[in-house]
């Protein structure tokens, strides 16, 4: 059986990023909500509310978590594409996971909230240079970080997200 938690496995920070790579990478958070819609399509509430591993988030948290991460990835692109090195600021997703929203919201909203900033964020990411995935950041708990760091980092994340709910999927034999 492959790791609940890390079903594609945990995230390598890639050596180097060529163009060929960006592309890829590009690709994966252009695919990522028809990805996520497809994990979430005919499951029902109490599904939705079902930890997709032991001591895990549920069905529902991880796809708020997803609409609330890729927000936050898509404002900090702007902001280190428009300012020197910005800090940017962190946010605990235990804490926003736990709050009343991402325990009770329809799941619609964060999957179309997902469709949409992943729409801005591929029109955003598609009109950077190599110089411009050069630009950084400073996360103040990674320390100074590129954009190409992160494009690596949201393609993973999306794609970690959705094996979650699929491998729960396919484990409990849903649907």
């Amino acid at each position: 059986m492959t790791d609940a938690q890390y079903p594609i496995g945990k995230f390598q920070r890639p050596a180097a990023i060529s163009d060929q790579d960006r592309q890829a990478f590009i690709q994966q958070i252009e695919e990522a909500p028809a990805a996520l819609w497809s994990a979430a399509v005919g499951l029902s509430d109490e599904q939705f509310d079902t930890p997709y591993r032991d001591g895990g988030w549920t069905v529902r948290q991880v796809i708020h978590h997803l609409a609330d991460s890729h927000m936050n990835a898509f404002v900090r692109f702007k902001l280190a594409m428009t300012e020197d090195q910005p800090t940017v600021k962190t946010y605990n997703q235990e804490r926003w996971a736990a709050l009343p929203d991402a325990k009770t919201a329809p799941v619609v909203v964060s999957l179309n909230m997902v469709d949409s900033v992943h729409k801005r964020f591929v029109a955003l990411l598609r009109s950077m240079s190599a110089a411009d995935f050069a630009r950084t950041m400073n996360h103040p708990e990674q320390g100074i970080v590129s954009l190409d760091f992160y494009l690596s980092l949201y393609a993973w994340h999306g794609r970690h997200h959705v094996a979650q709910i699929t491998s729960l999927r396919e484990r409990n034999g849903w649907k």
